[in-house]
């Protein structure tokens, strides 16, 4: 009678694993593995890297490529609290987990601040591509000296180091967060970014911390206290689904017309907001890069290019349908963090001379 019990015991143990291994391997394809995978990979490599430069004699050595600060959630996704750091993503709150099974349902999710933008940032590879493998090679019409020739619209851009954003602000939303984790630039540049961020409330939602204080104030107290020579602005993913697009332009050229009150001596990059893959825009709802095309359109018309130039970083993450190119994304929508290097270079392409 007791080895019966023990017996059913044990089927029921096998077949709760069986179940579960069947759940992982057919449904969710391991992906629960990935953010403990990264971290053990994140420690070998660690202890790889250190015992190499050990050996050769050449000091302590890079750490390798450990996880983002802030932890990794189950399908590997950063963390965030939607003010520049990750919130978790479990597939459910309308994000899929980034394992490329599928798009369906809506990316964008609330938050408590407003309609927020799904995160599905995905940790990829932080490590920084070397500009050789940068898809699309050398800016076309870059010249030897780094000068790239003026286009349609006239204006002459150079290159830069990542030294010339140390006096630059960076406000957007998700995708900006993405900058800031991902970009290389956190220690240079200032960032007034916050997942979900549309321009309706731009200038109100509580989103930027106050250093030493357990407080947060909004982008229009914060830009009153800080002086910058650049302003990068991506924004309007967000507001696809409400109004019309001149409602959107409306409150979008009110709020340039802001930013330029509030830092008159800055130039001000106006970035084209950025498509997403083919497959998401068809997949039937209000995100489609036509009517992100649209808007883009209307977007750059506000450039002077005097103080005000348009950015279309679209040149250089997407591929041949005009959408964004899968192997750059998870979720359709933001890029995975090793191709926000694209991002950035394209931007380090696409300077003004001061």
């Amino acid at each position: 009678m007791r080895s019966l019990k023990w017996l059913k015991k044990w089927c029921f143990l096998i077949l709760l694993a069986s179940t579960g291994a069947v759940y992982l391997a057919g449904v969710n394809e391991w992906q629960v593995c990935a953010g403990p995978k990264a971290v053990v990979k994140g420690w070998f490599d660690g202890l790889a890297s250190e015992y190499k430069n050990t050996a050769d004699g050449s000091g302590d050595g890079e750490k390798g490529n450990r996880p983002p600060e802030g932890g990794l959630d189950g399908f590997g996704n950063m963390l965030s609290d939607g003010a520049g750091t990750w919130l978790p993503v479990n597939g459910v709150g309308g994000v899929e987990p980034p394992s490329g099974s599928g798009s369906g349902g809506s990316d964008l999710r609330q938050t408590s601040d407003e309609t927020a933008e799904g995160d599905g940032m995905a940790p990829g590879d932080e490590t920084e591509l070397p500009e050789d493998d940068l898809p699309g090679g050398e800016t076309p019409g870059q010249g030897a000296d780094g000068q790239t020739d003026p286009g349609e619209t006239g204006v002459s851009y150079v290159t830069v180091e990542d030294d010339y954003f140390a006096d630059a602000v960076f406000i957007g939303d998700s995708r900006t967060v993405g900058m800031s984790e991902y970009g290389g630039l956190e220690g240079i540049s200032t960032f007034y970014a916050s997942t979900g961020l549309s321009v309706h409330k731009m200038f109100t939602a509580k989103i930027v911390p106050v250093q030493g204080q357990k407080k947060k104030i909004t982008v229009e107290e914060a830009l009153q206290e800080n002086t910058f020579s650049k302003i990068y602005l991506m924004i309007g993913i967000n507001e696809m689904g409400t109004g019309t697009v001149d409602t959107f332009m409306e409150k979008y050229e009110s709020a340039v017309a802001r930013l330029q009150e509030l830092q008159p001596d800055a130039v001000i990059y106006l970035q084209g907001i950025m498509k997403v893959t083919a497959k998401r825009s068809a997949q039937g709802d209000y995100i489609t890069n036509e009517g992100i095309k649209e808007r883009n359109g209307r977007i750059a018309q506000l450039a002077d290019n005097k103080k005000i130039f348009y950015l279309d970083v679209n040149e250089a993450v997407c591929d041949e349908t005009g959408g964004m190119i899968e192997d750059y994304t998870h979720d359709g929508v933001h890029l995975k963090g090793r191709y926000i290097e694209v991002w950035k270079q394209y931007l380090k392409e696409h300077a003004v001379a001061l």
